[in-house]
């Protein structure tokens, strides 16, 4: 991977809104979830141009880079601003790249990583050398404020990552292996977080059940990464879990035996950004991460979806 950015809508939604809107108190959010704050997409804003904000921040990072050499564009959100003109349309027409492969997908907050195994498959094939993921959310599209179980949750924001077949230079990462999975017959994955558009749009009945497969699927699949590459918890410099719950991150960073200060959270800030959260992380240490670090992404998605990547900087 070559590099990575972020997009943030610049409205800033407090606790403290909730508490007016219907009586949630901010320390009891706070307590159960971790959030203080979340972004909010302008009226003028939407899954497609957050999607391009977040391309023009990784191209203004990379002067030296023509994003004319992109020949494949990777999107993914399960909350679209239109379903036929999709996210990776709107950044290729943007781009002005014309006649390449463009993709947008959803496997709920895991999109991330599906995402890259579609590139995997793509360079392996010999159809691509460089790739562009994008992943964006605007969850408060959708999103029922006033819903006291889950209207709070939610944040919107977008990332775009640059993948080339070959290393472009020593600040790349190498990714190194990607595992994903469903397990959609697990618990109540068929009804715990659902978004029907023509319907309620964002609701999480059982969120409780979440909380405890995200807890499970997401320490299992870091603990199959690390014994697949030989690598011990204590050798791993940063892990990146999906920001759904700040309470799940620490649980799984407790199963693990791992440093706390080596997670990496932005939960606080940001709210949940379902699969754009994870990327977002990635983007705001991408300048700490030196030679020799390991980092894993983890992730699981309602419905229910997981996986882990393992980056390294060699």
């Amino acid at each position: 991977m070559h590099y990575v950015a972020s997009y943030l809508p610049a409205a800033v939604v407090t606790n403290e809104h909730f508490t007016r809107l219907n009586g949630l108190a901010s320390d009891w959010i706070t307590e159960r979830t971790g959030i203080r704050e979340r972004r909010k997409a302008g009226p003028d804003e939407n899954a497609n141009t957050m999607a391009i904000a977040a391309t023009h921040a990784l191209v203004a990072g990379l002067p030296d880079f023509n994003p004319a050499s992109i020949n494949l564009i990777v999107a993914g959100t399960y909350t679209p601003h239109d379903t036929i003109y999709t996210a990776a349309h709107a950044v290729q027409r943007e781009l002005n790249i014309n006649e390449i492969p463009v993709v947008s997908i959803s496997s709920a907050c895991s999109s991330l990583l599906n995402a890259i195994e579609i590139v995997e498959g793509y360079f392996a094939l010999g159809k691509a050398s460089c790739a562009l993921v994008v992943v964006t959310e605007h969850n408060t599209a959708y999103n029922n404020e006033e819903d006291t179980m889950a209207g709070h949750l939610w944040g919107d924001g977008a990332a775009a990552l640059l993948f080339t077949k070959e290393r472009l230079a020593p600040t790349d990462l190498r990714v190194v292996q990607v595992l994903t999975g469903g397990a959609a017959p697990m618990g109540k994955a068929d009804e715990a977080v659902t978004l029907k558009p023509v319907d309620k749009g964002i609701v999480m009945p059982f969120g409780r059940d979440v909380f405890q497969q995200a807890c499970t699927y997401m320490a299992r699949i870091t603990q199959q990464l690390l014994d697949a590459n030989g690598l011990t918890v204590n050798e791993l410099s940063y892990l990146i879990p999906h920001q759904a719950n700040l309470r799940i991150s620490a649980n799984v960073v407790k199963q693990l035996g791992l440093d706390p200060a080596r997670a990496v959270n932005n939960i606080e800030r940001l709210g949940n950004t379902g699969c754009a959260g994870a990327a977002i992380g990635l983007a705001e240490i991408w300048p700490n991460i030196k030679q020799g670090d390991n980092l894993i992404i983890t992730v699981f998605g309602g419905g229910y979806s997981y996986g882990a990547m393992l980056l390294e900087r060699q």
